[in-house]
């Protein structure tokens, strides 16, 4: 039963690869039985790690404009129902049906403020 390796290889790891590599490429008797090892295979793998990595990149710059895309559009919503509520609150008053479909209390529905008693640390000096 073969087993594949799954998962990224570590940094170091893949640039002592790449390493190897360029000196193997520097090896003209090299003549290896296993095809899959041959100079014309691995530099084969080598463009194709270079086309991934090149890919991984320009993904990662997409992906970053969509999310900055959608932060910016998210701030506009949020400002938007922001301001939509004022209106609300305008149009309809502090007391309306209208208020509290909008998620917000009703000042009838607000507790009134209570007032804490002074404490005795500031009256006995």
């Amino acid at each position: 039963m073969t087993s594949t390796a799954t998962g990224r290889v570590a940094p170091q790891v893949l640039e002592d690869d790449i390493q190897a590599f360029m000196a193997l490429a520097t090896m003209p008797d090299y003549a290896p039985r296993d095809p899959n090892v041959t100079l014309a295979a691995i530099t084969a793998t080598y463009e194709e790690l270079l086309a991934d990595r090149a890919a991984l990149v320009h993904a990662q710059i997409a992906m970053d404009a969509v999310r900055d895309r959608l932060a910016s559009t998210e701030q506009r919503i949020h400002k938007q129902m922001l301001d939509a509520k004022s209106q609300v609150r305008a149009q309809y008053g502090d007391d309306s049906n209208e208020l509290a479909a909008m998620g917000l209390k009703k000042k009838s529905e607000k507790k009134p403020p209570t007032r804490r008693p002074r404490g005795d640390s500031a009256a006995g000096a």
